[in-house]
């Protein structure tokens, strides 16, 4: 009996009923999507439904968010609820949009520490710091918790925000099911191992190969020449493996290149006039150049690889991009396409007034995005970002000029990926981007389900090593490390709810301490074989007289105090040489004790300096020389004197043989003196002491007279070699281990000193100060409570309170040689200076206690936050500052985050009101708008 092509056999219907009866809630979640499921996506499923929680690590663009909506889809079959975090807020309201139109706004809530949207609802989206939050205070809002998901995982590695994760994750109730999704990291089966010890049975799901292949290019002029070579099989797939062969063509232009570069060199001497060229020429004397940014749009276009994301790592590089495309009058929308981008931006910015519009440079904006071309980075206001997201992800922004951090997360997959350069300011110096930021940001390419295949394309830049880029194109060692360490709000939080015994248990579960524990083992395992061969040594070195060791000992201690003896002579004798060559003046007639200008000269300048003195003298030789210390080992004197014309010239020849033959007949009858003045006392010094009744003891000793003494000494010294290396071992070992712990403990400290934990040790409990600061997430926790509990913030009005807090929440990138930032006058700037002392007193309890968490507040937004508190308008609060209307908002949104958390903390007091009062008067204009848009 035959069956149609699309119809299932009898007896596949029956292994579809088998898998269904196994796994319902998937077998029903899979009818939801009109794609099949990857063969890692369902095994995560069902490991998830199975009641085990996952990591899954795959590459971007993967569809691993597919498994965290699984999750959410079985916590509502079971009548329960899930969490799905994020670590930015704009990765939230994206994710918060999806849900909406699979579940409804219903069944659907938001919170992102600054917007609340159905918080009680079944499935909430919220950024990482707000579910911390939640589980510190203990949030009713946790009640039917199922499922947590987290998006993004690997953030944990972020130096200022990752420990967020790991609160998370070691604090979630053990009935919360997690799931966790990571890109590709080559560590992903130790981050498993870990979630395993914290979080019980959890299953480690790694995907390596992306879902659409990848073909890597380099732009070399108008040229797109592939990357690897073409006889590569996984290469000519799209899926390059590491060590891949290059392509000869590029290995061709590099060697050009770099002829080219020495012919330059050569022909165009350093000194040579003239405005230099743009592009070199090569060997063969065809020129190699880097195409302008509007020849590569047309090129892409050309050959249908658009929409394209160009990663520039530079805000002012995005901004000049779109104007330099617009200059050379690209166009790449229709005119239909043209009126319905006019029309999206209209309606997304107008609740904005025409004058903020002007200042935020919107025509221009406008214009780029009519033709299909925009910026994308932090400067940008977060509408404007906004606009620009939906924009491309509906097809109607084919070209997008980003710095680095739209690669982190949020959802705008190209079909083509272009890098102008391979290294990127880093916050201290330009540095290389690491392979693993290479395939964050080629990861982009190739749209699943529209693309069959992604592009990644590298410009040619002068004295590009092929090789290098394509180690770095093909590297998949990009491990993650824990940023984890313990801060005083987690401290407080954490003894409130556990008590000090517990809490220090539980830090110790950090993935911190477990990386550190795991690197122990290996060091464990050298200092056992060290002690091991310790063994062997002491045993060769016995002595049937005595132990040879003690006796050794006493040889090794004679020989150092020798040596110590030796330097401290030579350092006396260094100070008084350089004490006597203070008191040198000009016509001073000294003796110089050694070296290449040694005997009589007269000092012509002493050349005084506490760091080392360098007389100016005149020899017998006729000579003048600048001497230094190494001509002075020994004391000088001035023996006699001579007189120096004031007209003395040392470079003319007349004068110094006139100066030299005065010296020689001042000299003449003069004793010779070698050496300083022997300075030996009647009584012997300390060291000469010790050293004798050391050597006595050595006499004495049983083993001095054994016939094998020099053998055994052999022995005794590599046994003492070998003891000083296991003695660093050990003391790396003791230093990594319970690390997180014993920084714990010093937190805990400078907190019992402050007196937010009561002095009982072990027992110690949260104090009535110390709720305050359990209130109090931000990076100057610590200063912020104490400012609350001195009264330092009080009696200021809501424009002062705006400026003192913005001091612990702003972070300027100015360089340090910046002009003092301006500051309100009156109580709000001796708020902020007493602000400023607080910080210091705190600063120096902290160095006691050997840590460095709190860094300087910075003033550096205070007018601006003064002055929009006031109420001043857009364009007149920008004109005080350098900042882009993007940093401005965001500072902004730190600024509220922060007088929130003030106001929750103060109690019920007028400096309540105050915060209160700042938040509402702050969150208005750009700020207000820019709500679901971060």
């Amino acid at each position: 009996m035959s069956h149609p092509v699309d119809e299932p056999t009898p007896a596949e219907r029956y292994a579809r009923f088998r898998r269904a009866q196994e796994h319902p809630v998937l077998a029903d979640f899979r009818e939801l999507y009109r794609f099949p499921l990857d063969e890692f996506q369902i095994q995560a499923c069902k490991d998830i439904e199975d009641g085990r929680g996952v990591l899954v690590a795959a590459p971007t663009g993967s569809g691993k968010t597919v498994v965290g909506e699984f999750a959410i889809h079985l916590a509502l079959s079971q009548g329960r609820k899930a969490f799905y975090t994020t670590p930015i807020k704009a990765l939230s309201n994206q994710k918060y949009a999806d849900l909406v139109a699979r579940y409804g706004p219903d069944e659907v809530g938001l919170l992102t520490g600054d917007n609340t949207v159905n918080g009680e609802a079944s499935v909430v989206v919220m950024t990482t710091e707000v579910l911390r939050n939640m589980l510190y205070a203990g949030s009713r809002t946790l009640d039917r918790l199922g499922f947590v998901v987290m998006d993004e995982v690997h953030y944990l590695a972020d130096r200022s925000r990752g420990a967020v994760w790991e609160e998370v994750i070691i604090h979630l109730p053990e009935s919360v099911g997690l799931v966790a999704l990571s890109a590709t990291v080559s560590n992903a089966e130790e981050f498993g191992e870990w979630l395993e010890t914290v979080r019980g049975d959890t299953s480690t799901i790694v995907e390596e190969r992306r879902p659409v292949p990848l073909f890597q290019h380099v732009m070399v002029g108008r040229r797109l020449l592939d990357l690897f070579a073409s006889s590569d099989v996984d290469a000519a797939a799209g899926f390059v493996k590491e060590g891949a062969p290059v392509n000869e063509e590029l290995l061709k232009v590099a060697r050009d290149d770099w002829a080219a570069s020495r012919i330059r060199d050569r022909r165009s001497p350093r000194d040579r006039k003239g405005p230099r060229r743009p592009a070199a020429q090569s060997g063969n004397g065809r020129r190699v150049w880097v195409a302008s940014r509007p020849e590569v749009i047309d090129r892409l276009e050309r050959d249908g690889l658009l929409p394209a994301i160009v990663f520039v790592f530079s805000r002012v590089g995005c901004d000049a991009a779109v104007t330099q495309c617009l200059a050379a009058g690209i166009r790449l929308n229709s005119p239909e396409e043209r009126d319905e981008v006019f029309a999206v931006v209209e309606d997304a910015t107008k609740h904005l007034s025409r004058e903020d519009l002007h200042v935020l440079g919107y025509h221009d904006f406008l214009d780029g995005l009519t033709r299909g071309i925009a910026a994308h980075h932090a400067g940008m206001l977060p509408a404007f970002k906004q606009i620009v997201e939906e924009l491309y992800v509906r097809g109607l922004c084919k070209v997008v000029f980003a710095t680095e951090t739209l690669a982190l997360g949020i959802n705008m997959p190209a079909r083509t990926v272009v890098i102008e350069k391979l290294s990127k300011w880093n916050g201290e110096t330009h540095a290389d981007i690491t392979p693993g930021e290479y395939t964050q940001l080629t990861g982009r390419a190739g749209r699943r389900g529209l693309d069959t295949e992604g592009h990644g394309v590298v410009m040619w830049q002068p004295g590009t090593d092929p090789r290098e880029l394509a180690g770095l194109a093909s590297t998949r060692t990009y491990p993650l490390r824990s940023s984890f360490r313990p801060s005083y709000n987690m401290a407080v939080n954490l003894v409130d709810q556990f008590g000090r015994v517990v809490a220090r248990e539980l830090l110790e579960q950090s993935f911190a301490q477990f990386q550190a524990d795991k690197a122990v083992v290996g060091l464990a395992r050298q200092l056992r074989k060290a002690e091991e061969a310790l063994d062997g040594y002491a045993e060769a070195a016995t002595c049937d007289q005595g132990d040879f060791l003690e006796y050794a000992e006493l040889r090794r201690r004679i020989s150092q105090v020798e040596k110590g003896a030796s330097r401290q002579r030579k350092e006396d004798q260094r100070q008084e040489a350089i004490a006597s060559l203070k008191h040198l003046k000009p016509g001073d007639v000294i003796e110089v004790p050694t070296g290449k200008f040694s005997g009589y000269a007269v000092v012509i300048d002493p050349g005084w300096s506490p760091e080392g003195p360098r007389p100016y003298v005149v020899t017998l030789e006729r000579q003048a020389r600048r001497l230094a210390m190494i001509d002075f080992p020994t004391p000088v004197e001035s023996l006699t004197r001579l007189r120096v014309p004031k007209t003395f010239n040392p470079r003319n020849a007349q004068m110094r043989r006139d100066l030299a033959a005065q010296l020689r007949d001042r000299t003449r009858d003069l004793p010779p003196r070698k050496g300083g003045p022997a300075r030996r006392t009647a009584q012997p010094s300390a060291w000469e002491q010790e050293v004798a009744d050391l050597r006595r003891r050595l006499k004495a000793h049983p083993c001095h007279g054994c016939p094998d003494r020099e053998d055994h000494a052999r022995w005794a010294e590599r046994w003492h070699k070998l003891d000083k290396d296991a003695a660093t071992l050990r003391r790396r070992v003791e230093n990594r281990t319970n690390t997180v712990a014993r920084q714990f403990d010093r937190v805990c400290d400078v907190l019992t000193s402050l007196g937010y934990l009561t002095p009982d040790g072990d027992d110690a409990t949260v104090t009535a100060e110390g709720q305050h600061l359990r209130r109090l997430y931000s990076e100057l926790d610590l200063v912020a409570a104490e400012c609350i509990r001195r009264g330092v913030w009080d009696g200021l009005d809501a424009p002062g309170l705006a400026a003192a807090l913005s001091t612990l929440c702003f972070e300027a990138r100015r360089p340090d040689d910046a002009r003092a930032p301006r500051v309100p006058g009156g109580p709000t700037k001796e708020a902020i200076g007493a602000t400023i002392r607080l910080w210091g007193e705190l600063d120096r309890l902290e160095k006691e206690n050997r840590l460095d968490f709190l860094r300087q507040p910075d003033l550096g937004f205070a007018w601006v936050a003064y002055k929009w508190c006031e109420g001043d308008d857009l364009d007149e609060v920008l004109a005080e500052t350098e900042l882009s209307a993007g940093d401005f908002v965001r500072w902004m949104k730190q600024l509220l985050d922060l007088a929130g958390q003030v106001a929750d903390a103060a109690g019920d007091s007028p400096l309540r009101h105050t915060a209160r009062e700042v938040v509402d008067r702050l969150r208005r204009g750009v700020v207000a708008m820019s709500g679901l848009a971060e």
